[in-house]
């Protein structure tokens, strides 16, 4: 199994006891990471899959950011991602029938679209909508990135990638 360059994200979920309590569920490293391509690590965060989504009282929740799940977050649901982007990383171009809120949180990176590239920063956030896209690290320095992908209508433009498969598949 590929390890990580990087540190391990610590994780913490908060909840409620069965008396309805505030408090922390899951405090320790986030176990669901994908390793896509050389020194490249996603790791899943948190998913949810229902709109609203369910926020259960107890103490016995289900570690969503434990599923196994493509690219895209499930139907009527969201996916939220940590990517770690090595430098000289293979971009991949991919859509998903998603909004996209991304955060730069370290370094810097670009994303290449059909007909043009931009370059995001640390502290920058883009909203993508649905966009075919590729991210690409061209700096020197790794890039650090946390991705929010939830569900939308299908544009019906081009090939989505399925909820079932990765955009590195």
């Amino acid at each position: 199994m590929p390890t990580s360059p990087y540190p391990a994200i610590r994780r913490v979920v908060t909840g409620h006891d069965k008396a309805g309590k505030a408090k922390v569920l899951i405090d320790g490293p986030a176990t669901n990471a994908k390793f896509p391509g050389p020194g490249a690590v996603s790791t899943l965060m948190w998913i949810t899959d229902a709109m609203p989504c369910d926020m259960a009282v107890g103490e016995d929740a289900e570690d969503m950011g434990a599923r196994i799940v493509g690219t895209p977050p499930p139907e009527n649901g969201t996916r939220f991602a940590i990517l770690e982007v090595p430098p000289g990383n293979a971009p991949v171009m991919h859509r998903t029938e998603s909004i996209d809120y991304v955060i730069v949180l370290a370094g810097e990176i670009e994303m290449d679209m059909d007909a043009e590239t931009v370059k995001l920063k640390a502290g920058d956030v883009l909203i993508q909508r649905g966009t075919h896209h590729a991210w690409a690290n061209r700096s020197s320095a790794p890039a650090k990135i946390a991705v929010v992908l939830i569900d939308a209508k299908p544009l019906g433009l081009g090939h989505a990638v399925s909820r079932a498969e990765s955009a590195r598949a």
